[in-house]
C-alpha cells in the first residue's frame, strides 16, 4: 500500500484535506493512521497567510497539526526574502502576510526605499498602490510573488486571487517575478528542507495536476492525484500523476500502485510559441551567425512570429532587424519541436517551448550591421570553424541545411 512506501506525505489542503469548511471523506482517519505509523506530515498551501492561522483552522476541523508542519506561501516568502538579502519589503497584502514577512526579520515599508516588492492578496490593495509598486519594480527592486493563482472558487463563482495582483504588476513593470508557491520550486524545496531524511522518501498528494503534480515532478518528487482522474496524452507530461486515489483512505488500499517518476531531459515550459530561423550562406559557403544580446550566445538568426504574420515574412523581418541584411526564402529546411533543445529558459525567468520553422535564405541586399538592439556581433563563418558558445539547437539546424536533403526534416 502507498502508506508503506513513503516516510513523508505532503498534502495540499483545499480539495484534499478539506473542501471549503468540510473535511474530505476519510481525511481525519487517514491522517491519524499515518501518524500511528510515525509518518511525517506536511500541509502545503498557496494561501499567503500565517502558519498559525492554518493550524487553528485544521484544529477546528478535528485535524491534529503543528505550526511547523504547515508550509504556507506566505511563510516561505518571508524565509526566501530573508535568505536572499531582502531587508526592507513593500508588501502588497493583508496584515497576516505582513506579519509572516516581518517574523522572518524583514522590515515592512510602503515606499521606494524597499529592496523588494512582495505581491500577496489584500482587499485593501488599490490601483494607486499597484501603480507605485510597479514603478519600483521597473526601477530595479526585486519582484517576489507569494503565488500566481489567478482565482479561487466560491459559492458565487471564481474570485480574483494573488495572480491578479501579480499580473497587474508584471504588465505595468515589464518584469517577471520570482514565484514562491506551487507549482514553483521554492515551496517544495523549503518543505523538503524540514525533513531529516532523503527526499525520495517523500510524496506529494494534490487535486490539481497543473499545480500539485507539476510542482512535485519539477523537483523530482513522486506525486499522487486525488479526486477526478485527469491525464494528459503525452507520457512525459509533468502533469501526469504517478498514482490516483479517490479519498485519502486509498493510501491504505493494497491494490493501489504507483509508478516511479522518471524526469525527462527537458524542463517544463510555461508556454508554447511559434518561432522562425533562417540559415543564410554567402558566395564562399560561409554561414551568417549573430551573437545574441539576450544571452550572449552565437546562433543562426531567429525569433518570434508576430500576430497575423506569415512565417516567410517573419524570418525575412527577423534577419533584417538583427543583421541589416535583406533576404528571400529559398527552401524549408525543417520544423523543430524536440523539447530537449527547443525549450528555452530566458534571463527574465520565462520558459518557452518553441516550435521553430527553419528556412534556407538567400541574400538579396542590405549592409551587414554587427551590432544592434538584439545583436552584440554578427558575421559570416566557415561552418567548420564556428564561434562558441553556440545556441544548443543551432548546430542541428545548420547540419540539416548543409545536408541539402530534398525533403524537409521534422525533428
Amino acid at each position: 500500500m502507498l502508506a508503506d512506501l513513503f516516510d513523508a506525505f505532503f498534502f495540499d489542503l483545499d480539495g484534499v484535506v478539506y473542501i471549503s469548511r468540510e473535511l474530505t471523506p476519510g481525511a481525519q482517519e487517514a491522517l491519524s493512521r499515518l501518524r500511528e505509523r510515525d509518518k511525517t506530515i506536511r500541509f502545503l498551501t498557496n494561501n499567503p497567510t500565517t502558519r498559525k492561522r492554518i493550524t487553528k483552522r485544521l484544529h477546528r476541523m478535528g485535524i491534529d497539526a503543528k505550526d511547523e508542519e504547515v508550509i504556507t506561501s506566505g511563510w516561505v516568502t518571508g524565509v526566501y526574502a530573508a535568505e536572499h538579502g531582502i531587508r526592507r519589503a513593500w508588501v502588497l497584502g493583508d496584515d497576516y502576510l505582513k506579519e509572516e514577512i516581518a517574523n522572518a526579520g524583514v522590515k515592512i515599508v510602503n515606499d521606494f526605499t524597499c529592496d523588494a516588492v512582495i505581491a500577496g492578496w489584500g482587499d485593501s490593495i488599490t490601483l494607486a498602490e499597484i501603480r507605485r509598486a510597479a514603478l519600483a519594480i521597473h526601477n530595479g527592486v526585486t519582484f517576489i510573488a507569494t503565488n500566481a493563482d489567478c482565482n479561487f472558487p466560491s459559492e458565487n463563482g471564481p474570485l480574483a486571487a494573488v495572480g491578479a495582483v501579480v499580473e497587474a504588476l508584471h504588465v505595468a513593470s515589464g518584469r517577471s517575478p520570482q514565484i514562491i508557491g506551487k507549482p514553483y520550486s521554492p515551496m517544495f524545496l523549503k518543505a523538503l528542507d524540514t525533513l531529516t531524511f532523503s527526499s525520495d522518501k517523500a510524496v506529494m498528494i494534490g487535486d490539481t495536476p497543473s499545480v500539485d503534480i507539476l510542482g512535485a515532478h519539477q523537483i523530482g518528487m513522486q506525486a499522487i492525484l486525488m479526486g477526478e482522474n485527469i491525464s494528459f496524452p503525452f507520457s512525459n507530461d509533468y502533469r501526469n500523476a504517478d498514482a490516483h486515489i479517490v479519498t485519502l483512505l486509498d493510501l491504505f488500499d493494497p491494490d493501489v500502485s504507483i509508478r516511479e517518476w522518471q524526469a525527462p531531459s527537458h524542463i517544463w515550459p510555461q508556454s508554447v510559441e511559434p518561432g522562425v530561423a533562417g540559415v543564410v550562406f554567402n558566395d564562399k559557403g560561409e554561414v551568417l551567425l549573430m551573437k545574441r544580446a539576450d544571452n550572449g550566445l552565437w546562433g543562426i538568426p531567429s525569433g518570434h512570429i508576430e500576430p497575423a504574420e506569415k512565417v516567410e515574412h517573419a524570418i525575412i523581418r527577423e534577419i533584417f532587424e538583427e543583421t541589416g541584411l535583406e533576404v528571400e526564402v529559398q527552401r524549408l529546411i525543417g520544423v523543430y519541436s524536440d523539447p530537449a533543445s527547443q525549450i528555452i529558459r530566458y534571463p527574465d525567468l520565462k520558459i518557452c517551448h518553441f516550435i521553430t520553422t527553419c528556412f534556407e535564405c538567400k541574400m538579396k541586399g542590405g549592409i551587414l550591421k554587427k551590432t544592434g538592439e538584439e545583436t552584440l556581433n554578427a558575421g559570416f563563418f566557415d561552418p567548420q570553424k564556428l564561434p562558441t558558445p553556440l545556441m544548443p539547437m543551432h548546430p542541428q539546424w545548420l547540419s540539416d541545411a548543409l545536408s541539402h536533403c530534398e525533403k524537409s526534416y521534422i525533428r
